[in-house]
């Protein structure tokens, strides 16, 4: 059987208006390269699931030093983002969103779509699972 999205816990305004805090603040920290400071609102080890370049899922935890190093490769500086979000609350600490981002480097735009599972810890949230398609040869 497949429920609605909206089946379950229904999210206040108010989590709904520190979640999208919460990705205007990733957001800036991504388009400014500050690695450090993302890293700073994910909780560790970070869950990562993908796919490879074979097409086999793949899956794989990564401690901060490890996903410090990976975005420092992978992101580029002056890199600009243009981000829907759908955030499916499954309770008023639990929330996957799905995101459909335009990325805008040197002029070139790219289309991606990812998930990732935030966590509420201590009053704040956290990343906990990037979900995204194509990263599985570098886990």
């Amino acid at each position: 059987m497949i429920l609605p999205v909206d089946t379950g816990y229904a999210a206040t305004a108010e989590e709904l208006a520190a979640l999208d805090a919460w990705f205007a603040a990733y957001d800036d920290h991504c388009s400014a390269c500050r690695v450090e400071e993302m890293a700073d609102m994910a909780v560790f080890p970070l869950n990562l699931v993908s796919d490879d370049s074979r097409g086999d899922g793949r899956s794989a935890q990564w401690e901060r030093g490890q996903f410090v190093e990976t975005m420092r490769h992978v992101m580029g500086e002056g890199a600009s983002f243009a981000s829907t979000r759908t955030p499916v609350f499954l309770s008023a600490a639990t929330v996957v969103v799905f995101t459909d981002c335009t990325a805008t480097v040197d002029d070139e735009e790219y289309q991606m779509r990812y998930a990732d599972v935030l966590i509420k810890q201590d009053g704040r949230w956290v990343f906990q699972t990037m979900i995204q398609g194509g990263w599985g040869d570098h886990l």
